[in-house]
């Protein structure tokens, strides 16, 4: 974990406030790997997956098994859905929402595979290719999915925010963990007290109860919904409001407080980026 001290005050400039964005992509030939067992660190049931390589540089989808939550957080009854009496205005209503199946990545996109697709790495810390991309635009980030997807012939996109909530709660193998895969912060997260600056390899910390990394830290990941305040009614895969003009940021990130790395947590993103935001890939079945 040795790094560049002398560039972590320009880091932590760079990374200002809860508003930041997403990318990746590149042009190359791309195998696709047939279904392969996708393991779990925490003990719950084995989920499928598929992994896939471009230009050399592999990764994998988990398959989140859909099904109905509670999305969200409400600070009034105890004995109700998601309490969390140190929850935000922003997470409330607890309501109800009803998910098909998806893909979802095991980890957010490293440098490694955005360099694989888009030739060049945008990130501002650069440490170890197999940290997660960071510093790119939401369209830069639309553009790099558009290119995965050209050479992969899959149709990969950003997580609706609903599908990442879902994901990060372990789907239906959740046991109600206040950060995605324990009650222990810093066993999940890289936050302000962990990371120490900077951020972190993808998959060093133990996974949720789908096999999922960093849900909780690392970087603040983006999701395709605008941003916006929730409803009480229930829905059925539900894609956020018709316009914004900012994206959803969800979880926590190397340079912010455990309070952030809350599974309800939940910002408004800068579409032109930060070194704090990066985002997770996602696939229709």
């Amino acid at each position: 974990m040795s790094k560049n001290i002398i560039r972590l005050s320009l880091v932590a400039l760079l990374a200002v406030g809860a508003i930041f964005a997403v990318a990746c992509k590149k042009d190359t030939a791309t195998t696709n790997e047939p279904n392969t067992p996708g393991t779990n660190d925490n003990g719950g049931q084995t989920e499928p997956s598929r992994t896939f390589t471009v230009n050399g540089v592999s990764f994998t989808m988990v398959r989140v098994e859909g099904g109905t939550f509670y999305m969200g957080a409400q600070p009034d009854d105890p004995n109700g859905p998601n309490y969390d009496a140190n929850s935000y205005s922003n997470e409330w209503p607890a309501h109800m929402v009803t998910l098909g199946d998806y893909y979802i990545a095991e980890t957010e996109c490293t440098q490694a595979l955005w360099m694989a697709v888009m030739g060049s790495n945008p990130s501002a810390m650069q440490d170890d290719p197999m940290n997660p991309v960071e510093s790119m635009s939401f369209f830069e980030t639309e553009d790099f999915l558009m290119r995965l997807s050209m050479l992969t012939g899959e149709d990969f996109r950003l997580p609706t925010e609903a599908e990442w909530e879902y994901a990060a709660r372990g789907g239906k193998n959740s046991r109600g963990y206040k950060y995605s895969g324990s009650n222990n912060v810093d066993s999940v997260a890289w936050t302000a007290t962990s990371a120490l600056g900077f951020t972190h390899m993808v998959g060093e910390l133990f996974p949720n109860e789908l096999g999922l990394y960093d849900m909780s830290g690392n970087v603040l990941e983006v999701c395709s919904d605008f941003y916006g305040y929730y409803g009480s009614e229930p829905q059925t895969d539900p894609q956020g409001p018709s316009g914004g003009s900012m994206h959803v940021g969800r979880g926590g990130s190397w340079c912010a407080d455990g309070y952030y790395a809350r599974i309800t947590n939940r910002n408004g993103t800068d579409p032109n980026g930060g070194s704090a935001l990066g985002f997770r890939i996602a696939m229709s079945r």
